[in-house]
């Protein structure tokens, strides 16, 4: 296995931080983005030559372009680029305050968006890559309490499987990785919530209050597993468009996509109902 150039978002804490320790490990490069790299000095310190640490705010699109091109030049070729930044954001839709609805779209899909982007370009000059972005089982499955978070991630989904179907010419593969709870930051600790209303208490918009208390529920997920699933995904051909982690999230997310499939069935009359007649 050659060893490879990657550039990974959010490598701070979470499935971010667990890639790139675990690339570094086997003497891969990584450009890894931060936007406080005290949470990576021991990365740093350890892998002076072949960790390079950046601060970007994913907010920022022209600092999105910038990093970029400039790690292309820099490097002459990026392998993989993992789009990894993100954060969650939980309270019913009308407890959201529209700076926290601008900021998570701003975040977690816009700026997803811009990196691919940003890096295509790029990877059709030098011949391909691997795109991977990390979404969730919440682009598929929709949750209460969830809804602006969910936005982003069917969003990406649906960004990442047209703009597959684009660049798979120029030899550019794009995995959207939809992993399900892990006991990592994003949960335990980066998660947001919104200013709470008395309307909705003991309403299933609040049920995940006791999804973010670790003292009453951990979740199956382990990151660093995960994480090198998602390492060894760059070996298949081609690309898989799509990968779940973990096995609550799977069952999940069949059981809802045959529930949306019988409904979808169940409309066959009605659908074709709006067809003009055969012949007209």
């Amino acid at each position: 296995m050659n060893n490879r150039t990657w550039l990974i978002t959010g490598v701070s804490s979470g499935f971010g931080y667990e890639m790139t320790k675990q690339l570094l490990e086997k003497d891969d490069k990584v450009i890894g983005t931060v936007r406080n790299k005290d949470k990576v000095a021991d990365l740093i310190k350890k892998y002076p030559e072949t960790f390079c640490c950046e601060i970007l705010d994913v907010t920022d699109v022209p600092a999105i372009r910038n990093l970029v091109d400039d790690s292309f030049e820099k490097l002459g070729s990026i392998d993989v680029i993992i789009s990894n930044a993100g954060y969650g954001l939980f309270g019913a839709a009308e407890e959201l305050s529209d700076a926290e609805v601008d900021h998570i779209i701003a975040t977690n899909l816009t700026g997803s968006i811009q990196l691919i982007r940003s890096a295509l370009p790029h990877m059709r000059t030098q011949g391909g890559g691997r795109i991977i972005q990390i979404s969730s089982y919440g682009g598929q499955v929709a949750f209460p309490g969830n809804s602006l978070y969910h936005a982003t991630k069917f969003g990406i989904e649906g960004f990442c499987e047209s703009v597959a179907q684009e660049v798979a010419a120029y030899n550019i593969g794009i995995t959207l990785v939809e992993p399900g709870g892990a006991r990592t930051e994003f949960r335990y600790g980066s998660a947001q919530v919104a200013d709470l209303m008395p309307e909705y208490e003991g309403n299933p918009a609040h049920s995940f209050l006791n999804m973010l208390d670790a003292s009453k529920s951990l979740a199956p997920g382990d990151p660093v597993r995960m994480a090198t699933r998602i390492i060894e995904s760059v070996e298949l051909e081609p690309a898989p468009i799509r990968m779940v982690l973990g096995s609550q999230a799977l069952a999940s997310t069949i059981s809802t996509l045959k529930a949306r499939v019988a409904d979808y069935e169940s409309q066959t009359d009605q659908a074709a109902s709006t067809d003009f007649p055969v012949g007209e």
